[in-house]
């Protein structure tokens, strides 16, 4: 046992394992910062204050010294790489704890899928605290590889790392009392339950909170969060890849709600992840927005340690873990070290060269999971009105728009129209082959030839396409499927750009770096034929989610959200 060496050294009675002198540690308890020194044993900080002796001393010369940060809410697999890759981008920004949802594997692979990712996340420096995944499937619109109970997901209570039930987003099956749900949420009783609930106000986000659900990242106005926040829930700010609302929910935080908020990122790809950061990106903006530094920095590290309970995270004092960054400026956030269990694993933005991020074997069943028939794919849309229900994408946000536009018609059918940023979009089923899908079109993509396509698309993960041509649309899917998955663009019959995800269709087992090269050739091939969104592939992926508004295509038809049932493609 750790304990009686931890409280020699705390009394001054042994010396530490390391002493970081000479800090201005940031105290997030009192929301001061307080100058002294900080010694580690065990992993683990012994004392705070003067007079430690220690094995080693690192003098950090007033430098500041403050808790690691913690990303309260992530899906790694958005990340496009397995755990040890995604730790490899998020632990030289200074994120050492993250509170993950795996429910996009899940849906592929179920528990089996699950447990591949805490296996994966095993001996990391970065601990990956995992939430159950209510939700798999989504909903009953779509065909997942899975599916998951209560009985299910009980069985994960004893793993060590599990904290609780992660985003629920079936919140009109809370909200009515759905038994399935209901039982998931008593199984995990006195644990955390994540919440997910856009646009929901009013009585309905009453019945909500209700249920004993604790906290919300959807919220996309000051108004939402405020009223969500003042029911009770915790209130976690995203900055995704497609979902940019940092900077619209800053001017909601204020001296008195600070406590009740956290960071987190939901979905990042790794151009995102290696170029402008993670959490550290979200305290360094909330900074510059003008948020007291310290109170930024409660947001990334006590406040979601006390919502999860990780008491043994989230800030600097005697018996926390000792998971600790470095950097030189309150007012000019930029982490130049990073310590995971009190030893040294990054400086400067890169690892450090020891630093070994363990890789597991890839099981059979995960690295083949793509089954689609593609012989009898049929794309025609033979047109049964004149008027079409459209797809709205909006530019780095999840929600949607409901259309009513005018559709092209040409030999008795419903076709793309790139003039009038009118693509065609498909969802496939490939989970097992059964030939699945759904047709329907979108606006705002811009693509002015060519198809992208992709078997990450939440939360099924189906084979999306989204195309101005049938040719290269069906071209775009077969690269996909001969790749066991992954991501791709053609225009007529040639695959210009293509990216592997082997791994249950939805990661790589390559270096980030790698993965993130072909990423970026897969933006630069869609840029280049029109489309001018951040991000495509990632605004694709959440075009079939049909639990986010408005207007959303699974394999199993057209959804409105707000009504929750299918609607049909034509108006009239």
């Amino acid at each position: 046992m750790y304990l009686p060496a931890l409280l020699a050294v705390a009394r001054g009675d042994q010396p530490a394992d390391l002493l970081l002198r000479n800090a201005r540690i940031v105290n997030v308890f009192s929301g001061r910062v307080e100058e002294g020194d900080v010694a580690l044993a065990g992993g683990r900080i012994a004392g705070v204050g003067t007079g430690y002796s220690a094995r080693a001393v690192v003098d950090l010369q007033g430098a500041y010294l403050a808790p690691a940060l913690i990303d309260a809410h992530v899906h790694i697999e958005s990340s496009l790489c397995i755990p040890g890759q995604f730790a490899a981008a998020v632990l030289p920004r200074g994120v050492t704890c993250v509170v993950s949802d795996p429910h996009e594997i899940a849906n592929v692979a179920g528990l089996s899928g699950i447990r591949f990712m805490v296996e994966a996340a095993r001996g990391l420096p970065l601990a990956v605290k995992l939430m159950a995944s209510s939700c798999v499937p989504a909903t009953p619109m779509e065909t997942s590889g899975a599916a998951l109970d209560a009985d299910a997901l009980a069985t994960l209570l004893d793993e060590p790392s599990l904290v609780g039930l992660a985003e629920v987003m079936n919140f009109p099956g809370v909200i009515n009392g759905a038994p399935e749900v209901l039982a998931k949420l008593s199984a995990f009783a006195g644990r955390p339950l994540d919440g997910h609930l856009p646009l929901v106000t009013g009585r309905m986000l009453n019945a909500y909170v209700a249920a004993g659900i604790g906290s919300e990242h959807e919220c996309v106005t000051v108004a939402e969060a405020e009223e969500k926040l003042a029911r009770g829930l915790y209130i976690l700010i995203r900055e995704a890849t497609n979902a940019r609302n940092l900077h619209a929910l800053l001017p909601m935080i204020t001296p008195a709600n600070s406590r009740r908020i956290c960071f987190c990122t939901d979905d990042r790809v790794p151009a995102d992840l290696l170029d402008e950061g993670t959490i550290d990106y979200m305290v360094a903006e909330a900074i510059r927005f003008g948020v007291a530094p310290v109170t930024a920095l409660q947001m990334a590290t006590l406040n979601p340690s006390e919502w999860f309970g990780l008491r043994e995270r989230g800030a600097i004092a005697p018996g926390r873990v000792a998971d600790l960054i470095v950097f030189d400026n309150l007012a000019d956030f930029h982490v130049r070290q990073v310590y995971s269990g009190g030893r040294l694993v990054a400086q400067d933005g890169a690892l450090l060269p020891d630093v070994v991020l363990p890789q597991p074997p890839i099981p059979a069943a995960i690295a083949q999971s793509v089954h689609v028939n593609l012989d009898a794919l049929n794309l025609r849309i033979p047109a049964r009105g004149r008027t079409l229900r459209v797809i709205g994408a909006r530019d780095r946000q999840l929600v949607t728009d409901a259309l009513e536009v005018p559709a092209h018609i040409v030999n008795g059918e419903a076709i793309a129209d790139s003039a009038r940023d009118l693509l065609k979009m498909a969802v496939i089923e490939r989970h097992t082959a059964s030939g699945g899908m759904a047709l329907g079109f979108i606006q705002g993509f811009g693509l002015q030839r060519g198809a992208i396509a992709g078997t990450v698309a939440h939360d099924h993960h189906n084979l999306v396409v989204i195309g101005a041509d049938d040719i290269s649309m069906r071209r775009a899917a077969q690269a996909v499927a001969a790749m066991g998955g992954g991501l791709a663009l053609a225009e007529g019959d040639a695959v210009i750009a293509a990216l592997s995800l082997p791994v249950a269709g939805i990661m790589s087992d390559q270096p980030i770096a790698a993965v993130r090269a072909a990423y970026d050739g897969l933006l630069d091939a869609a840029h280049a034929r029109g489309s001018e969104l951040h991000d495509p592939y990632m605004a694709m992926s959440f075009m079939a989610l049909e639990v986010i508004p408005t207007l959303k295509l699974t394999d199993r038809g057209l959804v409105n959200v707000e009504l929750f049932d299918f609607v049909d493609l034509f108006v009239d």
